[in-house]
């Protein structure tokens, strides 16, 4: 065999200036306009825990994680040394005729932690879970109603796309699936409403609304699940975001004492290295899909068991449990929580600010005070949500903090961290925001400067 010595490392370090006219040439040209608009074109080289550095040195708080991915941080040494051993040992990985002793052992773990549910059917990513529960709710149940809610995202390909209700993200891709219904969230009444007729198969709902970082009230989960269980209808909880102590619990569900037929995890079991999504379920419904041998493969998914994503799997359950990173969650998110809600009597433009552990939104709205209402009806007219820009992009070029917005003209900013942020990142994060807020509330000042350009810029597209 021929030994060939191929570094990647060389070839990133020999072509990292020509990404953008890579990416540009070859891949999403409007991906590229938008970071050199917004000032985020840094050029990130490396990354370690919840930190970056970009092509200056420079470290920034990652408050993004990679929506959600990197809840270990990024290149946590338990993961990398448990993929190497993979690779070390040679196994006979995705023979396809035959079963993986890896994929047996993270089913085994991810239900010790659900003892409700009883099988696991593993894909490669969170849009491929929500595919696997509609085909498996409509499978089980001989109905085909799938209702949503409102704000609610469960990804991008057509079964889900069918379920995500935002125009931003379906708009030119229709006609979509048909029979799935949307509803408001944290409304029971309509949900009853939608479920009456008994011919709705699953209700699919994230526990904490990523979009918005909307949180239901005490109620409303458990009312789910005894109306689902009224009228025969499936209880899917989407927990490809919340799960795996991103609220401070394994399961967001958990907040609720409640117990869905069927859970989705993706995003961070996979250690940040290798795509992989877990659907958890009752037995009675897979039973119903794999009922016969000539249907044990009626659905699946080529890569969905490699050894790879399986052992990285099991060792981010490793690292939740033996670093008490769920734990942490839940303490910093109540730190964080509790300092930013405190500005709120000082800062007439901070509403709200609401999470479960770390997964945190920080609302902004309308001012009393004659020269900021001028001022946020201008941004506004120009583009809905567009002040939130002022908030993140001053967070990441003076804090050097990357924060998101919460969805399309949404007036939250998100906080989605990794889980192994500390009490000095906490520091760093309020005195941020602290900073940052303040400036906002300083007409004429640099923020609103800022705001001109992007509404000029938002007036241009609109044109």
């Amino acid at each position: 065999m021929v030994k060939a010595n191929l570094d990647i490392s060389e070839i990133v370090a020999d072509r990292q200036f020509q990404r953008g006219a890579l990416h540009t040439r070859y891949l999403n040209e409007q991906l590229v306009r938008v970071l050199k608009t917004i000032g985020y074109d840094v050029g990130f080289q490396r990354g370690q825990g919840q930190y970056l550095f970009d092509r200056d040195n420079a470290r920034y708080l990652d408050l993004l994680s990679g929506f959600g991915v990197f809840a270990l941080g990024r290149n946590h040494p338990v993961i990398r040394d448990a993929l190497k051993s993979v690779l070390d040992s040679e196994f006979a990985n995705l023979v396809q005729l035959d079963i993986s002793t890896l994929a047996g052992v993270l089913a085994e773990r991810l239900i010790a932690h659900v003892p409700y549910l009883d099988k696991v059917f593993f894909a490669n990513s969170g849009t491929e879970c929500v595919e696997a529960a509609i085909k498996f709710a409509r499978g089980a149940t001989g109905r085909t109603g799938i209702v949503y809610c409102d704000h609610g995202y469960h990804g991008l390909t057509y079964g889900s796309l069918s379920l995500t209700d935002d125009a931003n993200f379906r708009g030119g891709f229709g006609p979509l699936l048909p029979d799935c219904s949307v509803i408001p969230f944290n409304d029971l009444a309509a949900l009853e409403k939608a479920l009456a007729s008994r011919q709705v198969a699953a209700f699919i709902v994230e526990p904490v609304q990523g979009k918005g970082v909307n949180i239901p009230d005490d109620d409303y989960l458990p009312g789910v699940a005894a109306l689902c269980k009224k009228y025969g209808t499936i209880f899917v909880a989407d927990e490809i975001q919340t799960g795996l102590g991103r609220t401070g619990r394994f399961l967001a569900v958990e907040h609720w004492n409640v117990e869905p037929d069927m859970v989705l995890l993706s995003k961070s079991l996979s250690g940040g290295h290798v795509p992989v999504g877990a659907v958890l379920m009752r037995k009675a419904i897979f039973d119903k899909i794999f009922d016969r041998m000539d249907r044990a493969v009626v659905h699946g998914s080529t890569f969905a068991k490699n050894d790879l994503a399986m052992a990285a799997g099991i060792a981010t359950l490793e690292v939740l449990k033996s670093e008490k990173l769920i734990e942490n969650a839940e303490h910093c998110g109540n730190r964080i929580v509790g300092t930013l809600n405190a500005m709120i009597p000082r800062y007439e433009l901070l509403k709200n600010v609401r999470g479960k552990g770390l997964m945190i939104g920080v609302e902004f709205g309308p001012p009393k005070s004659l020269a900021l209402r001028a001022s946020w009806n201008l941004l506004e007219s120009a583009s809905k949500g567009l002040f939130c820009q002022l908030i993140t992009i001053p967070l990441f070029k003076d804090h050097k903090v990357l924060t998101q917005v919460a969805g399309h003209a949404s007036h939250t900013v998100k906080m989605l961290p990794p889980l192994t942020i500390t009490d000095a990142d906490c520091t760093w994060i309020e005195k941020s925001f602290d900073e940052v807020i303040a400036a906002s509330h300083r007409v004429p000042g640099a923020v609103w400067s800022l705001g001109k350009t992007l509404m000029d810029n938002a007036v241009r597209k609109s044109a």
